[in-house]
């Protein structure tokens, strides 16, 4: 796994998995549970690698392979 999601990519992921996941503590019902899909984008960030751009042949990483 080569790492192709760069710096300013895993901060916009973070800040976007975090505001997901805090629907599970604002959001009444069973809807809040669509919050946990934040976990994807926050591990995707901490991991450094996008299963959805490798299948696009797309990388924001400045590191060169």
């Amino acid at each position: 796994m080569q790492q192709n999601v760069g710096s300013t990519d895993k901060v916009i992921r973070v800040v976007i998995g975090l505001v997901l996941l805090s629907l599970v503590f604002f959001v009444k019902g069973s809807v809040r549970w669509l919050g946990l899909i934040g976990l994807v984008p926050i591990f995707t960030a901490f991991v450094g690698w996008c299963p959805a751009y490798s299948l696009i042949g797309l990388s924001t990483s400045s590191k060169k392979h």
